[in-house]
């Protein structure tokens, strides 16, 4: 589906990810990483909106850029009222999914029904809901794409009827992590039991942290491809197991015990969908900004903002005037960069750059990875929020990243 677009967009996927010879070891990962990336890989996107809205701190006159990945947290930012927010991705499933996500926002009949679709996302009353009220206001590549069939033979679109949070290379990830806790006699469910911190850190402690310890698991972590379901490259990979002397078992063991142990579970909604593979059930189910009911109204007022483009965020860039943005969010794709692509990239945001602009990213292991790879000239032009980029990092709820990293256009 959506042939005419996915050449290009396959194209920008393999220069940002192909550094090495086709027939290398690496280069072999490489290119199995991009194929696997041509389907939709991130369901729900695991960057914790609250503290991108702290961090961007946008007005009412700021034109946000991000990359669009699954689409929460282009909808939670309308929560804060922004003139305009373009989105942008090379995956043609995630295009189809901010698109459906807009279309069902404006056009579900009301909060219940879109909760139903997108927090719950496992009821046949979706289908139904897709073909009356969604279907009629999508354009035909969105509609091909959800009309269009899965490995299997469904309809994609039925994944709103199954659970749609099961699907894509992260849900599938997750859905392999339960299979493989499970067999070695621990069902990351019980995790859910917890009914305060103490308990969650209890349960991780005598339950989940001994499996890292299994041989096969151990095994299995130090392969590369294994974490194709995170939607890590080869090269992000890398940068991963560096943020450990003791390897890549240790950081993945780390980020699942602060997803597990350092946030309340009432009001970490990663936290479900890692442990419980959803958002839970009944009112009290933590929820992202743009699903719970007192934004609805807000949210669905404001999608006509919500530009999305199947393209690449440099191309974007350069096709703009000069300051002429306020605020970026970069996700974690600079960890899959060149040095010649973040130069691009980082000229290309500097030039469009209004004084005061703001550059939100995230990267696989702790440090910044700007500095030495990206020109002075360049980078002194920014302010590094280094000490509130360590508190973002710490109160970041997704708990899968390094650092969480904010920079300031000087004045």
């Amino acid at each position: 589906m959506l042939r005419p677009a996915k050449a290009p967009a396959n194209r920008a996927v393999r220069g940002a990810v192909h550094r090495h010879d086709h027939w290398s070891k690496h280069g072999l990962l490489e290119r199995a990483f991009t194929f696997a990336f041509r389907g939709l890989v991130y369901a729900q996107i695991w960057e914790d909106p609250e503290v991108d809205l702290e961090a961007l701190a946008l007005t009412p006159d700021c034109h946000l850029v991000t990359i669009a990945s699954g689409g929460c947290n282009v909808l939670s930012y309308l929560t804060a009222d922004p003139a305009r927010i373009t989105a942008v991705d090379l995956n043609t499933a995630h295009i189809a999914l901010n698109k459906l996500k807009l279309a069902a926002a404006r056009h579900l009949p009301d909060h219940a029904a879109f909760h139903r679709f997108f927090g719950q996302a496992n009821r046949p009353e979706n289908v139904e809901a897709y073909e009356h009220h969604v279907r009629p206001h999508l354009d035909e590549p969105t509609r091909r794409y959800w009309e269009g069939r899965d490995l299997i033979g469904r309809r994609r679109i039925a994944g709103f009827r199954h659970g749609f949070y099961r699907k894509g290379l992260l849900g599938g990830f997750i859905g392999a992590a339960h299979l493989v806790a499970k067999l070695h006699g621990v069902d990351p469910r019980e995790m859910l039991a917890a009914r305060s911190i103490e308990e969650q850190r209890a349960i991780f402690d005598t339950r989940l942290a001994p499996v890292f310890d299994r041989r096969f698991v151990r095994w299995l972590t130090h392969q590369p491809a294994s974490l194709f379901g995170l939607g890590i490259p080869p090269a992000q990979y890398e940068a991963l197991a560096s943020d450990d002397p003791q390897g890549i078992g240790a950081v993945l063991r780390h980020r699942l015990e602060k997803l597990a142990c350092n946030f309340s579970l009432q009001d970490n909604y990663f936290a479900w969908q890692a442990f419980g593979r959803g958002y839970g059930e009944g009112p009290a189910a933590p929820l992202p900004p743009y699903l719970r009911p007192e934004n609805h109204a807000a949210v669905r007022e404001r999608v006509d903002r919500v530009e999305v483009r199947h393209a690449n965020m440099c191309d974007y860039l350069d096709a703009m005037p000069d300051a002429s943005l306020d605020r970026y969010v970069l996700l974690d794709a600079q960890d899959w960069m060149t040095d010649a692509l973040l130069t691009r990239l980082w000229t290309a945001i500097t030039r469009t750059a209004k004084p005061g602009a703001r550059v939100l990213f995230r990267t696989a292991a702790a440090p910044t990875l700007l500095p030495g790879r990206v020109p002075d000239a360049i980078l002194d032009r920014w302010y590094y929020r280094e000490a509130e980029s360590l508190d973002f990092t710490r109160r970041d709820r997704s708990a899968i990243y390094g650092g969480v990293h904010l920079y300031v256009l000087r004045g």
